[in-house]
């Protein structure tokens, strides 16, 4: 990332009222881009999109990306040059109680939204992120790559999978590729690990339900501790979006296609070793975690991924280890409930963030 290119840039992020959509809406204000958001209103209470005042920097339109008309007038209003799309149903489980909405809002809306920067000419290049539940999981201890072939035995993974092709197919359709073919934007998917960080209050969602139960003093089921996930710090794909949307800009851009970013190595965890650092980091506290021995839809055990593509041609690589993230996430909450500004608290990771990029480019 290069945080001089984003001053006064027009920015369009769906979804800026989520956890992630907050965090990347902040950051781009913070770049001095210019950002519009489309989105439905936050989507838990409490909500970092609220509590760190987000739309304060912004400009900030509710909308569903179900209705294709509203997608449309979001996009000819705004004139933006990027579009950062992360309007989504986010969550394996629910995508189990309601596929539908799943599928329709993951897939369908990301129809409506391609179909919307194909009619409008500000727009040079489009970040579609999807997830990196993608993959077609043979639960095999390997790192999965770009190239691995997409799949999903659960709604919500397979609904990240078919939005996958649709950007694919939409790219080679219609969209300007490496040799100019086609006129008008480019676009590029990322997928990114299981990303932490503070304000993020989802249900069924690790930190956020060990956070409520050790501020509340009772225990938190857990039902796949032994389940291999990789952890990173929601600055990390931050970077590596922001990253794709600047090669996507220039006149060398790469070619559409996808990109991955994730953890080091080592910092793919089993959830009890997150569970048992989340409750060393939080210090004294009556609550704590247990098997939950209870029956529970299937998901997968072992995720990893590779993303020696994004370090080879987009110099990308992780910065904070999962031991900082889980400290930084952690911390983020204690202050809070402390009673620190959130807004505040946020904009300090981020200028920590940036400052340890500075550092390594001197």
């Amino acid at each position: 990332m290069t945080p001089e290119d984003w001053p006064g840039r027009r920015v369009l992020v769906t979804g800026h009222t989520g956890f992630k959509g907050s965090w990347l809406s902040l950051l781009l204000s913070h770049l001095n881009a210019e950002v519009a958001g489309f989105a439905l209103p936050p989507p838990t209470e409490p909500s970092l999109f609220s509590e760190a005042h987000v739309q304060d920097n912004l400009t900030h339109r509710i909308g569903d990306i179900r209705d294709s008309d509203a997608v449309a007038g979001a996009l000819h209003d705004t004139a933006p040059e990027v579009v950062f799309h992360l309007a989504a149903q986010p969550l394996v489980r629910r995508s189990y109680r309601d596929p539908v909405e799943t599928y329709t809002t993951n897939v369908v809306g990301t129809l409506n939204l391609l179909e919307a920067v194909r009619a409008t000419p500000s727009v040079r290049a489009v970040v579609v992120v999807t997830s990196d539940k993608c993959y077609h999981n043979v639960e095999w201890d390997h790192a999965y790559r770009e190239s691995d072939p997409l799949g999903g035995d659960d709604p919500y993974s397979a609904s990240k999978a078919a939005a996958e092709i649709i950007v694919a197919s939409h790219a080679s359709s219609y969209f300007r590729t490496r040799e100019g073919e086609n006129p008008g934007p480019t676009a590029a998917t990322v997928r990114a690990g299981n990303v932490i960080g503070g304000g993020d209050w989802a249900a069924d969602r690790l930190v956020p339900d060990l956070v409520r139960g050790l501020s509340e003093g009772r225990t938190v089921r857990i039902r796949r501790p032994e389940a291999v996930r990789p952890w990173q710090h929601v600055l990390e794909p931050l970077n590596g979006y922001l990253t794709v949307a600047e090669r996507l800009l220039a006149p060398d851009q790469e070619p559409c296609g996808a990109w991955n970013f994730g953890p080091r190595t080592e910092d793919a965890r089993p959830v009890s070793w997150v569970a048992d650092r989340v409750v060393e980091n939080w210090g004294p506290s009556e609550g704590g975690w247990a098997l939950d021995s209870e029956p529970h839809p299937p998901e997968a055990t072992y995720l990893r991924l590779d993303w020696s593509r994004a370090y080879q041609r987009l110099g990308w690589h992780p910065r904070w280890d999962v031991e900082e993230a889980l400290h930084r996430t952690v911390g983020w909450y204690r202050r809070r409930a402390a009673g620190d500004d959130v807004r505040g608290l946020t904009l300090a990771d981020i200028d920590d963030y940036l400052a340890t990029a500075r550092e390594e480019l001197r």
